[in-house]
């Protein structure tokens, strides 16, 4: 057996920059997909059916039929926060160590939420399709939106996203309020800007709703047609959650009566890997509804630099296990094996 086959193989799955190669290229074979596409599953098989480790991003399914494809695999590093595209119980039954990025996403994310949030209420999107239309001749008495100012924000999910997002609205004069498993800490400072209310209040009270929370069986279309109603006439919904915590039809039926006033969204529920019922196109009527929607193609975290670090963190995972120490972000129990 030659040099190259003993060391170990990597398999990224998707673009990654340059200087994560040029990090990870001294410590075992690469296989990168350097293109904007996700490799068919047939593909990502051939590729990893020898890999020791593997990084892994949204687009990516991690199941039963995928770790069969790879018996020799070891560690999967989620260039991701979120994980519920991947079957950690079975990651761990087989002695798998997966590990995520768990901060570096989050002010991005918050940053984004904020901007589609301003997008929605202000009437960005048709204020620009009125002007690329060739028919605006100067100020005309249209297109009339909301304000945050004395308005009561919503915050579905107060992890470190929804905090990033409440301390960004804090000064535009919003009363901001929130629902979580868990209570905030009044001592730090989204605590001291936020007040807890019970879930039915929250979406009864909420002007505009912004979601922040994972998906999880709590949180699957926990935003249904009968939650969606209790909502404020005129109000507004923005999601940078998971695309399931809402009911993408229920969304438009809503939005088309007038009874929501705008859906912004970053997250869609086609995305949700975990779901065996997952639709596989974004719901039409979100697309057809241009002037109500403001939607982005999950760009919570498409900053550049951002991007870079969150695959050097990855990259760390794997030659942290590479190296025979423990993944430092590792999410489940299997930390110690060793390639």
């Amino acid at each position: 057996m030659n040099k190259q086959t003993q060391q170990p193989r990597i398999v990224i799955t998707h673009r990654i920059h340059d200087q994560v190669i040029e990090l990870l290229e001294p410590y075992g074979e690469l296989i990168v997909n350097q293109t904007d596409r996700t490799w068919p599953s047939e593909v990502l098989y051939k590729y990893a059916k020898t890999c020791d480790a593997m990084m892994i991003f949204m687009p990516d399914r991690v199941d039963e039929k995928l770790l069969d494809a790879c018996p020799n695999l070891q560690l999967i590093a989620g260039a991701l926060k979120g994980y519920d595209n991947v079957e950690i119980d079975l990651c761990d039954s087989r002695g798998i160590c997966v590990t995520n990025v768990p901060d570096l996403l989050t002010e991005p994310t918050a940053e984004l939420a904020v901007a589609l949030l301003l997008g929605l209420i202000r009437h960005v999107g048709p204020g620009d399709r009125y002007i690329r239309g060739g028919t605006f001749t100067g100020w005309r008495p249209t297109l009339y939106g909301g304000t945050l100012v004395g308005a009561t924000v919503g915050i579905l999910g107060m992890g470190a996203v929804g905090q990033a997002i409440a301390r960004r609205l804090q000064p535009f004069g919003c009363s901001l309020i929130y629902n979580d498993i868990r209570t905030l800490n009044e001592n730090g400072q989204a605590g001291r800007i936020t007040d807890y209310v019970e879930l039915p209040e929250l979406i009864l009270q909420a002007d505009v709703l912004v979601l922040a929370t994972p998906l999880n069986d709590a949180s699957m279309h926990l935003l249904d047609k009968q939650n969606l109603c209790k909502m404020i006439r005129g109000s507004y919904l923005v999601n940078v959650g998971r695309g399931s915590v809402v009911d993408e039809r229920a969304v438009v039926a809503l939005l088309a009566d007038g009874h929501l006033a705008g859906y912004a969204a970053d997250v869609y529920e086609m995305e949700d890997l975990s779901r065996s019922d997952r639709p596989a196109t974004i719901t039409q009527g979100l697309l057809d509804l241009s002037d109500r929607t403001l939607l982005t193609p999950h760009l919570g975290s498409a900053v550049d630099a951002i991007r870079l670090e969150i695959e050097m963190s990855a990259a760390r995972n794997i030659i942290d296990k590479l190296e025979g120490s423990p993944p430092r972000n590792a999410i489940n129990q299997t930390r110690s094996a060793i390639l």
